[in-house]
């Protein structure tokens, strides 16, 4: 495989990442406002609105999968070599 269609074949992994996540953004948003909704229109208002507990847990897994597709950079190349080297170092160092 060249470094090309490697290249090619990770950018395409990350378009299919970056669709996957906008899929679950929308869903995310339409599937709260209902839950929202939903509570607004309920005559039981006592104590904590119930839709804050789907809200905040599922919006925090939203926010990891936000952080892992756009927030992280990719592994290149160099940073695989760099941390052979660091590997090598350690390695020949237990030699001694």
């Amino acid at each position: 495989m060249t470094s090309d269609s490697a290249a090619r074949d990770a950018a395409i992994k990350r378009l299919h990442q970056k669709q996957a996540f906008q899929a679950m953004l929308l869903t995310f948003v339409v599937v709260n406002v209902l839950l929202w909704a939903i509570w607004a229109f309920s005559d039981d208002k006592s104590g904590m609105p119930w839709p804050i507990w789907v809200t905040g847990w599922w919006g925090l897994g939203v926010a990891v999968t936000a952080w892992n597709i756009y927030g992280r950079k990719p592994i290149t190349e160099a940073d695989v070599q760099r941390e052979m080297q660091k590997s090598k170092g350690v390695i020949d160092a237990s030699d001694d």
